[in-house]
């Protein structure tokens, strides 16, 4: 049986992937400290170690215990506001953390790796859709450490042939379908959790940053993609790796862009519920569009999207935010 670690893997995106992984018949190994992921997300069948990659005796032990073929990494702080005003941590936690993963696969002759990037490398995109040649200039610490990682990986291609596959991502949402695993996070950032929180009467009113951006109807625009189908493209990812296949980069995303308030508008429709909304000034660091052109994801690596749909990804945000209005149990 195949091992792959993932580091982060008690994370949002990290756990769904883990029991994707475990779905598809690979062995899984997670490293996570715990700072934002949830040990009750974890699937059970998994071997679980905590600690913090940035502790090369640490991932070393793990490396040395376990017989890894390949590495999926999320483990990075995401918080693009906060990588404003702490912009040194981003660096410690994402590059300096990335540095030493490679350091130990290097040790151990592992030479596979599927990363989480971000659409947040490209900055504010010059034409839409973007598309994976498209210029990386980004707005925010958070996008920059992202796009130093990618570069750190292809030097280390060069020298090492550590080969990686970046896929950069565009918004995030729903959950498992069963509503056993979903997204919690703390403080909460992400527009699709905060709307149900609204929802669920946790929170008073949906806050909506900025309302004069150059789009339909002045407010941001992302696009959405499941976390499952998210999932299903690490695998795909690390298949195409297992099997011979070299370093490359991937847009993953619906290629549809949806508005913040045509978000709002879903989610009342979803959930039934008036949902309270009011304006707020911008955010700094927020470009006003990003839409992904996915088509080499799809021809690719084969990747085919199942849930789309906004409002498949909010009804099974809905589902695990009813069944956890509190989040995983603290």
């Amino acid at each position: 049986m195949t091992t792959i670690l993932v580091t982060g893997g008690a994370g949002y995106i990290g756990s769904h992937t883990v029991d994707r992984l475990i779905h598809h018949g690979f062995d899984v190994v997670v490293v996570d400290n715990l700072m934002t992921g949830h040990r009750q997300a974890i699937n059970s069948k998994a071997r679980f170690y905590q600690g913090d990659i940035r502790d090369q005796d640490f991932l070393n032990q793990v490396f040395d215990r376990e017989s890894i073929a390949g590495v999926i990494h999320f483990a990075s702080v995401s918080i693009v506001p906060e990588s404003m005003k702490n912009p040194l941590k981003y660096f410690d936690d994402n590059v300096k953390g990335t540095i030493t993963l490679l350091e130990v696969m290097h040790k151990h002759h592992v030479k596979r790796i599927v990363f989480s990037s971000s659409a947040a490398t490209y900055g504010e995109p010059k034409r839409i859709p973007i598309k994976e040649t498209d210029p990386q200039i980004p707005t925010n610490p958070y996008g920059e450490t992202k796009l130093m990682m990618e570069k750190i990986m292809q030097w280390s291609d060069q020298a090492y042939g550590i080969h990686f596959i970046a896929l950069r991502y565009f918004n995030v949402g729903g959950a498992k379908l069963d509503g056993s695993i979903g997204e919690d996070h703390s403080p909460e950032t992400h527009l699709i959790p905060i709307i149900l929180q609204v929802a669920l009467g946790k929170r008073s009113k949906l806050q909506i940053f900025g309302d004069d951006y150059p789009t339909k109807d002045g407010t941001n625009v992302r696009d959405y993609v499941h976390v499952l189908d998210l999932a299903d493209a690490h695998i795909l990812a690390m298949k195409r790796l297992l099997n011979g296949g070299h370093s490359d980069f991937f847009n993953l995303g619906s290629s549809t862009g949806f508005s913040n308030l045509q978000m709002l508008k879903a989610a009342r429709d979803v959930t039934g519920k008036p949902i309270p909304a009011e304006m707020a000034p911008r955010r700094p660091g927020d470009p006003s569009t990003l839409i992904a052109d996915s088509t080499k994801a799809r021809k690719v690596l084969g990747w085919s999207p199942k849930y789309d749909d906004v409002h498949k990804i909010i009804g099974s945000a809905w589902r695990w935010a009813r069944k956890h209005p509190n989040g995983y149990d603290k």
